[in-house]
């Protein structure tokens, strides 16, 4: 992969899992724990309109694994190599990429603004993923279907689809964002839990 071509990849790739995130050809093995955790494993797509740049996309694995205290998420290629480790804690969030290098910040929302150069608030994702919203975060245009579960809702910038529930939550999240900097989308389905 170019420099280019992978620092695009990273930057759209990461935009939006930071928190959280989806293999075409392989899923990546589920992340082993003690005791009960929320775990997800599936395929994402990511796609960037920055303004004044060219657009870009980006899809692959993800593997999720949240005990409550920690979240752990593993990124891989659409063929199944894992690229990078995002580990979420109180007061820590680092990524780990493939090659050993790795940044760190306070939450998931500061690590983005390091690796992409701007604000936008992803941390929302751990909830989303789940069918929630945001504790203690204002929620517009909020839906739900006829079980209760939220189908939609705006919260923190973001529009929120969420489809396709089994007993965890919804197995298909998508998420847009319009903001000063562009359009941003991202579509998470799970494959299994």
């Amino acid at each position: 992969m170019s420099g280019l071509v992978c620092s695009r990849w990273w930057r759209g790739g990461l935009v939006l899992l930071l928190a959280g995130v989806l293999a075409a050809c392989a899923a990546p093995t589920r992340i082993g724990g003690q005791g009960p955790a929320f775990e997800r494993v599936g395929r994402f797509a990511v796609n960037l309109q920055p303004v004044a740049q060219a657009p870009y996309a980006a899809q692959g694995g993800f593997s999720w694994r949240d005990d409550g205290r920690t979240l752990r998420l593993d990124l891989s290629t659409p063929l199944g190599s894992v690229l990078a480790r995002i580990q979420v804690q109180p007061g820590l969030s680092v990524l780990e990429r493939a090659d050993g290098s790795h940044e760190t910040a306070a939450n998931p929302d500061a690590l983005l603004a390091l690796i992409w150069g701007h604000t936008m608030p992803v941390s929302g994702l751990r909830a989303w993923i789940r069918g929630q919203p945001v504790q203690g975060h204002p929620v517009q245009n909020a839906q739900r279907d006829s079980q209760g579960h939220l189908t939609a809702m705006e919260q923190d910038g973001w529009q929120v689809h969420l489809s396709d529930y089994d007993d965890l939550g919804p197995q298909r999240v998508r998420l847009l964002r319009q903001d000063d900097q562009g359009q941003w989308r991202l579509q998470l389905v799970v494959d299994r839990s």
